[in-house]
C-alpha cells in the first residue's frame, strides 16, 4: 500500500502523524492534535478511535458512519488553552465534507478536557 498524507492537513504521513494515535501508541499532546486526529479518524471511519477520546460524561454507545459522507479537508480556526501544561481547551474549526456528491462544511467550538494525561472530546460550545 502506497503511504499517505494524512488527512488532517499537518502534510505529514498518516502513519507518522493521526495514525500513531489511532493506533495507541501515543497519545495526542494537546487538544488541538486531539481534534485533528479525530477529524482524520471520521476520514478513515475509525469509530474506535472516536469513541476511546470522547469524554464518558458525552460520550454515545454506540457511533455509526455512513458511507454517503467523505470528510475531505480541516481547518483551524482559534484554539483557547488546550496545551501541554492545561486541563482543559476550546478547538474552533471547519470541517469540509462532501455528502452525496455535493461539497459543504460544518463549524464547531469544541471542548476538551484532560484526564489522566490524555486529552479527551466533550461537546460542541453553544
Amino acid at each position: 500500500m502506497r503511504a499517505k498524507n494524512c488527512p488532517c492537513g499537518l502534510g505529514e504521513l498518516y502513519a507518522d502523524c493521526c495514525g500513531r494515535f489511532h493506533e495507541g501508541a501515543k497519545t495526542a499532546p494537546t487538544a488541538e492534535l486531539l481534534m485533528r486526529s479525530r477529524f482524520c479518524a471520521f476520514a478513515v471511519a475509525d469509530t474506535g478511535y472516536l469513541l476511546r477520546t470522547w469524554h464518558s460524561s458525552t460520550r454515545p454507545r454506540t457511533l455509526w458512519l455512513g458511507d454517503e459522507q467523505r470528510w475531505t479537508r480541516l481547518e483551524i480556526l482559534g484554539r483557547t488553552g488546550g496545551g501541554l501544561l492545561h486541563t482543559e481547551g476550546t478547538v474552533e474549526f471547519r470541517a469540509h465534507y462532501v455528502h452525496q456528491g455535493q461539497p459543504d462544511h460544518m463549524h464547531e467550538n469544541s471542548s476538551f478536557v484532560r484526564e489522566d494525561g490524555q486529552w479527551l472530546y466533550v461537546e460542541a460550545l453553544g
